[in-house]
């Protein structure tokens, strides 16, 4: 937002308030940035190997067990309030804290700006978070698939039925228009365009990234490249500007 770097990595598009900071600080977004789309992200819940029962869950059942006040007054939910015929022990609930793009995703895209159970327990590291869902039969916890497939000798990554059965978080399924579409979102980077056309280095990195980093290094990585199209055009775009 100062102005300061010539890239800007992002889990979460660029808000409204940031763009009006930006212009306080000289730069106005439409001309002197360039927002590019890397790849997509696959937001996974993760639960306890020893979690036999909650394996699949319906997009709804995620939903409601996170919101507050919506499966039990108090938000000391147990499995058994989500399905009869699970245990009646009492879910630990984690996620990423504020600092987050993922919990701006969740608390905004998924629960629609709705108050998380009081019970939540939100951690600043996610190496936090898989060590307190491995090491706790009732826990449950959401992050980018991405940190799932580091870990997931630990964990148990959770189907969501979306509609038209449960559907397991993979690169092929968290691509764009694909199954698991209802938890996947867009990563980025933000160029700074002013530097790009005074420092050539910069201009070309950026075209290096969408014509070769993205689409060969998404997928080491945990996240779904974009079409080739897309990045196509961003480097003719790139190419505009020398």
């Amino acid at each position: 937002i100062p102005g300061e770097t010539d890239f800007s990595d992002a889990s979460r598009a660029i808000k409204e308030e940031e763009i009006a900071q930006l212009k306080e600080n000289g730069f106005d977004y439409e001309t002197d940035v360039m927002e590019i789309k890397l790849a997509l992200d696959g937001l996974t819940m993760v639960i306890n190997k020893e979690n036999d029962w909650a394996t699949e869950m319906t997009r709804e059942e995620v939903v409601n067990m996170y919101l507050s006040g919506k499966t039990t007054a108090d938000d000391k939910v147990k499995w058994s309030d989500i399905r009869s015929d699970w245990p009646e022990e009492k879910i630990l609930f984690y996620g990423p804290n504020e600092n987050h793009g993922t919990y701006e995703f969740f608390y905004e895209n998924i629960l629609g700006k709705q108050d998380m159970v009081k019970t939540v327990n939100l951690q600043q590291e996610y190496a936090t978070l898989v060590d307190l869902v491995s090491n706790e039969k009732n826990a449950i916890a959401f992050f980018g698939f991405g940190y799932y497939i580091s870990n997931q000798d630990k964990l148990t990554a959770v189907k969501i039925d979306f509609g038209s059965g449960p559907v397991e978080p993979t690169l092929e399924t968290i691509g764009e228009d694909a199954p698991y579409a209802g938890f996947t979102r867009p990563v980025f980077t933000y160029v700074n365009l002013k530097y790009a056309k005074e420092k050539p280095q910069v201009l070309d990195f950026a075209k290096y990234v969408v014509e070769k980093g993205a689409p060969n290094l998404a997928g080491e990585n945990g996240f779904a490249p974009l079409p080739d199209d897309q990045y196509q055009a961003y480097l003719e775009t790139l190419n505009s500007i020398g």
